[in-house]
């Protein structure tokens, strides 16, 4: 691939950062929009909806009686969305500064590929023992001591003198921030159980704003200190400060609600839906969390120093086009609110379709900062934004609403185990094929496994669908 140096990007920073301001206040407009205007079915449609006699028997004994206002609810709901902006800049300012980080320690780069992704390792070894840990204790007890832990192996990070030392303290960061998912997207898919893709996709909205900040405020404490560490001193700091603020502000009634109110009256058929959570459904959007997870993080991992070693970037050209992929992100909400309202299904297989094409024009395309910028935007709305949120809450759905915290738990485990290795394959594959070739191969040639799994989908059986849309013969359970 011709080698093109890129251009100074003062103007391109200006102008997408105009775009980028017009995105978030759009994009936020458009959630409390939906959350005030359409009050009844952010928060009491929920409690309006009959009972399945199967939630109200698995009900956790931790669950509460009663719900907390509608404002209070998204103030709440704010709070922690705000972790996981922080969770978000932690995982994505690793990958901006490795080269770095390499320079420092003198990582090669599947030592530096494998260091930018093995966080996942932690978080989905973790994932579904969060899963049961959560059918037992507090949801918002988890998310506490999630956030203590990753936020304490963070700063670990910036003393970290060897390889084996930072392989440690990177993976173990990944627990916490398992336990944190796994309670958290718990926690608000079952209290907007209603519109649970919606309320996922205003997580992943939370991410992308980390996302797009993390990179930007890393390289330029890096660059401004001339210490890599610095970033990660300030982001494990600030997620101690979220411990305190969490356990004073967000309430119980906010996070153990169970998917259907025990509270409401009525009965609700849920025989549709197989009593087995590794059911059909579950396993065949299982294997789409893992092939989404293996081709984003390998991106994720290697992009900022293909950027910098390949294209000749600067520090803060690729930290920018970095961000770009958070700021893509911010469409987890409006996502979230198309995969709730048309075939779940079809939505996911047209993103893939699209990140095919995508993933190889990001290495194999244009080189110019302007639409390297453009494109990473357009991978994290695609992978991140529409597939990340929807393939989640079709996880959900795929299980019993007593079930929604293991379901959670089975995803973060099939999206981040996979992925602990996503940058090390790609950086075999860049000795093995090149740059280009390994985009080919692991961003287009491997999405089209999950397009081929997603064909056998059945959204019938998911625990969202209409009497007469499930009206399908019970799959054993």
């Amino acid at each position: 691939m011709a080698i093109v140096p890129p251009r100074d990007n003062t103007t391109t920073v200006g102008s997408f950062g105009n775009v980028a301001s017009d995105l978030v206040v759009g994009s936020l407009l458009f959630a409390l929009y939906k959350m005030q205007a359409s009050d009844k079915n952010w928060v009491f449609r929920s409690v309006a909806r009959p009972v399945s006699q199967t939630a109200k028997a698995s009900s956790p004994s931790h669950a509460p009686t009663g719900r907390v206002g509608p404002v209070a609810a998204i103030v709440m709901l704010v709070v922690v969305a705000a972790s996981y902006v922080v969770n978000a800049m932690d995982r994505q300012v690793f990958p901006v500064v490795l080269p770095n980080i390499r320079s420092d320690l003198g990582f090669s780069l599947a030592q530096g590929g494998l260091l930018a992704t093995i966080f996942t390792l932690g978080i989905g070894v973790a994932g579904v023992p969060s899963g049961y840990l959560l059918d037992r204790i507090s949801r918002k007890t988890v998310m506490l001591i999630g956030i203590l832990l990753y936020s304490a192996f963070t700063i670990l990070t910036a003393h970290a003198f060897g390889f084996a030392d930072m392989f440690g303290y990177r993976a173990l960061s990944g627990v916490g921030e398992a336990m944190q998912n796994a309670a958290l997207f718990s926690a608000v898919g079952a209290y907007f159980f209603a519109n649970r893709a919606l309320a996922v996709g205003s997580l992943n909205f939370a991410y992308g704003l980390g996302g797009f900040i993390g990179p930007l405020l890393g390289s330029h404490l890096a660059t401004s200190t001339g210490a890599w560490q610095a970033p990660f001193y300030l982001f494990g700091a600030i997620g101690l400060v979220f411990v305190v603020l969490i356990a004073v502000v967000v309430k119980r009634k906010f996070t153990e609600q169970v998917d259907v109110p025990v509270s409401a009256a009525g009965s609700r058929d849920f025989d549709h839906v197989p009593a087995n959570l590794f059911n059909r459904n579950m396993l065949l959007l299982g294997v789409a969390a893992v092939v989404v997870g293996v081709a984003m993080y390998g991106y994720i991992g290697l992009y900022p120093t293909f950027l910098r070693e390949q294209l000749g970037f600067s520090t803060g050209q690729a930290g920018f086009a970095a961000s770009m992929f958070g700021l893509g992100a911010l469409f987890g909400i409006p996502a979230g609110w198309i995969g709730d309202r048309f075939n779940q299904r079809n939505v996911m297989i047209g993103s893939l379709l699209v990140g095919c094409v995508v993933g190889w024009l990001l290495f194999n395309g244009p080189t110019s900062v302007g639409l390297q910028d453009l494109l990473s935007f357009a991978e994290g709305a695609v992978a991140s934004g529409f597939l990340f949120v929807n393939i989640y809450s079709a996880m959900q759905r795929a299980a019993r609403p007593h079930m929604i915290g293991r379901a959670s738990g089975l995803y973060v485990a099939s999206f981040y185990v996979p992925a602990a290795v996503a940058g090390y394959l790609f950086s075999e594959l860049v000795g093995w094929v090149g740059w280009g070739g390994a985009a080919l191969w692991q961003l287009t040639v491997l999405p089209v496994v999950a397009v081929v799994a997603l064909l056998f989908v059945d959204p019938r059986r998911f625990n969202n669908a209409t009497p007469a849309r499930s009206a399908v013969p019970v799959e054993p359970g």
